[in-house]
């Protein structure tokens, strides 16, 4: 049982799965139209919900929004299922792929035993195609992998049911109504201003406002928290912004691309300028990471390392601040 399905590699997880069912129902959709559409962009700082004993800096909205934003602005119809028991998880999966329909799924990846040991760590949020079934192996499209691999089924049943924050509880979905054609033109404005409003909401856990509060934070954590604790914490940052999800920098880099395209569908000059500057926006927070990582592996605890890089941080939230707000005013 093997579905005709095209494995196409992506820069984040949610965004290539996406695409790649969209693809294979025969709609053509960049990974970075999926996520600029989907209003994935986003900063947000969660002190009260602990990742690996540390707090939750994330860098994306929430898993599964970017799909059910992206289908309803483009008028596609998403299924959605959670199970308590894995042996109905597993019966519904085996029937979408006898219907020839592959699913994503959301797993965790702390026993993806085709992840390198590095970066197996528990984080539920994870995204997959499941396009078919030989013996009691799935056939997995992993779209941060170069190619396509396999799970057996008690392999996909630990990941599916993985425990801990963001828990997936079996949760598959696939796409089971589309428009004739795909109008993209309002759904991209939608889009752009709903990512605008998110990063300068004036709420102190999202967008700029975030950002300016965990700089705020960084400066006292080696005082306050010992050097052990600050350095995780401060290791915690970079993890989530280069590792889990691709990250802060990896994010805008794929914004920027969404911009220049979009640009092209809508006949806007202005957004590839906006393109531009965003991709120069993601190079700060490599910068940012960089200088974050060389103070925690040299477990330094000195005031002025930690400032230097609140500063960094603090100079991101006022650069990304005016972006946004005039990235609203040019659509």
């Amino acid at each position: 049982m093997q579905i005709d399905f095209t494995h196409k590699q992506s820069a984040h997880c949610e965004n290539g799965v996406v695409s790649n069912l969209m693809r294979h129902n025969g709609f053509e959709v960049s990974e970075p139209m999926v996520f600029g559409i989907g209003s994935g962009l986003l900063f947000s700082y969660l002190p009260f919900l602990k990742v690996n004993y540390a707090p939750v800096f994330t860098y994306r909205v929430m898993p599964g929004l970017i799909f059910n934003r992206f289908a309803k602005r483009v008028g596609i119809k998403v299924k959605r299922e959670k199970f308590k028991k894995t042996e109905d998880a597993r019966k519904r999966l085996d029937a979408n792929l006898a219907n020839n329909n592959p699913v994503g799924l959301q797993v965790g990846v702390f026993q993806l035993p085709y992840f390198p040991e590095e970066y197996r760590f528990h984080f539920n949020a994870h995204n997959m195609v499941v396009y078919g079934k030989q013996g009691d192996t799935y056939l997995i499209s992993d779209p941060v992998m170069e190619d396509v691999t396999t799970l057996t089924d008690r392999e996909l049943e630990k990941v599916r049911f993985a425990k801990g924050a963001f828990a997936p509880k079996g949760h598959m979905y696939y796409p089971i109504a589309f428009p004739e054609t795909l109008s993209l033109e309002k759904a991209i404005v939608k889009g752009i201003k709903h990512t605008c409003r998110d990063m300068t909401a004036p709420v102190p856990i999202v967008g700029v406002r975030a950002m300016r509060w965990v700089a705020k934070n960084i400066r006292k954590w080696p005082q306050k928290l010992g050097a052990k604790k600050a350095n995780h914490y401060l290791g915690q940052i970079v993890r989530m912004q280069e590792e889990i999800g691709t990250g802060g920098g990896g994010f805008r880099y794929i914004y920027a691309a969404f911009l220049q395209e979009a640009g092209k569908v809508l006949k806007n000059e202005k957004l590839k300028d906006f393109s531009k500057e965003m991709t120069e926006i993601g190079d700060q927070w490599r910068d940012f990471a960089l200088e974050a990582s060389r103070v925690y592996k040299n477990r330094s605890v000195q005031t002025d390392a930690y400032n230097k890089v609140a500063d960094q941080l603090l100079d991101l939230a006022k650069r990304e601040e005016a972006f946004f707000q005039a990235l609203r005013k040019a659509v």
